[in-house]
C-alpha cells in the first residue's frame, strides 16, 4: 500500500516537469533536519560515466566493509531502482516508507517539489535511517542547480567529464556546461576531475572554480598505473600498480571502450578516499570483479551478441560506436534505437552509420521520447535502411529475428528509458526471465 502511494505521489510531482534551482530542495531538507549531511558523501557530476563510476566505487566501498548507499538516475526498472544499498535495490517497503516521509513535509511548501527532488530527498532519508557509512550520490542533471547539490561538505566531489547534453538547461558551450558541473564543488573539499585534452576551455572553468573555493583539485592519473590491459566483451583485465598495496591483477566484468577511463577515475578516487577511509587492495579487486552495472554496453546474449548501451548524447554515442568497432571490427550490427526528442538524433545517425547495416526504430515509454517514424527518417536520410515500429515489443521481435537470420550482433541504443521494455521483449524472444537489478545473462 505504501509503495502504491509513493508511486502516485511521484507521478503527481512528475507533472510539474523539470525545474532547476535549489530553493525547494533546500527548504524541504531543512524540514527534514538536513539529513543530506548526516552521511559522508561522494558527490558525482559529469556528462557521461557518472553511473558506472558510482557503481564501481560503491562496490569497492562495500567490499571494504562499509554500509553503502548509492543514488543514480534514471532507474532502469522504475524510480525505485534509483536507490540501492549494499549493491541491492532497496525493498518496496523501504522505498514506499521513505517517499511518504518526505512527501508529508513537502506539502508544507508553497512551491511544491518536483519528482526528482522528492526522490533525492527520499534517498537521503533512507540512507540516514539505514545508518549507511557512506553514500554515493549522482547528480540528476548539471550540478550547481541540481537537486542533489544540497550536500554541505562531501568527502569528495567527482566530475567525470564535460560534454554537450541537456543544452536547453545547461548551455551550448563546454565552458557553460562546465560551470554548472563545477557547481558541486564546496569550499575546502577535495575534487577529482577527468580533464579531456581537447577541452581546455571547460577545464579552465573547473580549475578556476576550485581555486576560488580553496578546493584541492586532483586529476585522474595517466594510464601508466595500469599494465597488461586486455579488453573484450567479457570485460577488462589489467595489472594495477596500487600506490599503497603494490601491483595486483584486476578484472572488471563491464564491457565498453569507455570503461577503461571510468575505472581509472575510480582508482584515483579510491586513492583520495584513503585519506579518511580504510580501503584495502583486496577490496578494490573484489569490488571491481563483482561490480554489476546494467545498460552500459551490457552483453545480454553471446551468440550472436545482443548488446544494450544507454548512449543518449553525441559524446556517449561516439564512445558506443568505438566499442562496436573494437569488439566487432568490420562486422556491421543491426541497430534497435529509441531516443528522446531533445537529443541530437541526426548526429546519432552520422556517428553510427559506418557500423550498422539496418535500423529498427521504436519509441520509449517517456513523454519526451521521439516518434519512431521521425527517428527512422533521420537514419534513412543518412543512407541507412530503417523501419519504424509501433511498439518496443514489435521492434525487438523484428530486430532480433533479423540478427538471428544474419548471425550478426544486435545493438540497442539511444536511451536508458528504453532498457526495461527492451529487456522484457528480449526475454520473451529468448524464453529467459529477468528480475530487477540482476546482472548480465
Amino acid at each position: 500500500m505504501q509503495t502504491e502511494q509513493a508511486y502516485a505521489i511521484l507521478k503527481e510531482a512528475a507533472g510539474r516537469g523539470v525545474r532547476m534551482g535549489l530553493s525547494r530542495m533546500q527548504q524541504l531538507m531543512q524540514l527534514l533536519g538536513d539529513l543530506q549531511n548526516a552521511v559522508p558523501t561522494v558527490h558525482i557530476a559529469g556528462t557521461n560515466g557518472k553511473g558506472s563510476v558510482g557503481a564501481m566505487l560503491a562496490s569497492i566501498l562495500r567490499h571494504a566493509g562499509y554500509c553503502t548507499g548509492h543514488f543514480s538516475s534514471p532507474g532502469l526498472y522504475g524510480m525505485k531502482s534509483c536507490l540501492r544499498m549494499n549493491g541491492e535495490e532497496v525493498s518496496s517497503e523501504q522505498f514506499g516508507s521513505a517517499v511518504l516521509k518526505v512527501s508529508a513535509p513537502a506539502q508544507q511548501l508553497k512551491d511544491k517539489p518536483t519528482e526528482y527532488e522528492l526522490l533525492t530527498a527520499a534517498a537521503f532519508t533512507l540512507f540516514r535511517e539505514a545508518h549507511c557509512d557512506i553514500a554515493i550520490i549522482e547528480c540528476c542533471m548539471g550540478g550547481d542547480t541540481d537537486c542533489t547539490n544540497v550536500i554541505a561538505k562531501p568527502l569528495l566531489s567527482v566530475i567525470t567529464n564535460v560534454q554537450k547534453d541537456h543544452c536547453a538547461f545547461l548551455g551550448d558551450t563546454p565552458a557553460e556546461i562546465a560551470a554548472h558541473k563545477a557547481g558541486i564543488l564546496k569550499a575546502g573539499c577535495p575534487v577529482l576531475a577527468d580533464f579531456a585534452a581537447n577541452a581546455e576551455e571547460a577545464n579552465a572553468v573547473i580549475r578556476t572554480r576550485a581555486k576560488t573555493l580553496g578546493a584541492p583539485l586532483h586529476l585522474v592519473r595517466s594510464r601508466q598505473f595500469l599494465r597488461e590491459v586486455q579488453d573484450s566483451l567479457a570485460g577488462i583485465d589489467f595489472t594495477y600498480d596500487d600506490p599503497m598495496y603494490g601491483a595486483y591483477p584486476v578484472h572488471l566484468p563491464l564491457a565498453g571502450a569507455y570503461q577503461l577511463q571510468n575505472v581509472q577515475t575510480v582508482l584515483r578516487a579510491v586513492e583520495l578516499l584513503r585519506q579518511t577511509l580504510t580501503i584495502p587492495g583486496d577490496a578494490v579487486q573484489r569490488g571491481l570483479a563483482e561490480c554489476i552495472w546494467q545498460g552500459r554496453f551490457e552483453v545480454l546474449q553471446r551468440e550472436p551478441a545482443v548488446i544494450f548501451d544507454g548512449a543518449h548524447n553525441p559524446a556517449g554515442m561516439q564512445l558506443a560506436a568505438e566499442s562496436l568497432d573494437r569488439y566487432f571490427g568490420e562486422q556491421k550490427v543491426i541497430l534497435l534505437i529509441g531516443a528522446m526528442a531533445d537529443k541530437d538524433c541526426r548526429a546519432f545517425a552520422d556517428i553510427l552509420k559506418p557500423y550498422i547495416s539496418r535500423v529498427f526504430a521504436v519509441r520509449p515509454d517517456n513523454p519526451r521520447a521521439m516518434d519512431a517514424a521521425a527517428l527512422a527518417d533521420l537514419f534513412r536520410e543518412a543512407g541507412l535502411p530503417a523501419e519504424a515500429f509501433s511498439s518496443v515489443e514489435a521492434g525487438v521481435h523484428a530486430a532480433y529475428a533479423a540478427a538471428q537470420a544474419a548471425q550478426v550482433p544486435l545493438a540497442a541504443m539511444g536511451s536508458l528509458y528504453l532498457y526495461r521494455a527492451f529487456r522484457a521483449a528480449l526475454d520473451r524472444e529468448t524464453g529467459h526471465t529477468t528480475e530487477n537489478g540482476t546482472g548480465r545473462t
